[in-house]
């Protein structure tokens, strides 16, 4: 039996051009390792994306 998860990574890029790998449902801000801008921010359950999201993993 496979276990089906709801959790998802997200590959996003910042204004920057560093491209991150975040997770889907965060419970904290995200910032970019390179230049410190919040790419997520905690929303509920979900995040609220602030960059573009390239690919979800």
């Amino acid at each position: 039996m496979e276990r089906k998860t709801r959790s998802k990574f997200l590959k996003v890029r910042c204004s920057c051009k560093n491209e991150q790998i975040i997770f889907g449902k965060a419970s904290s801000k995200v910032k970019c390792l390179v230049c410190g801008k919040i790419l997520a921010e905690p929303s509920g359950g979900k995040i609220k994306v602030k960059s573009r999201i390239l690919e979800v993993l």
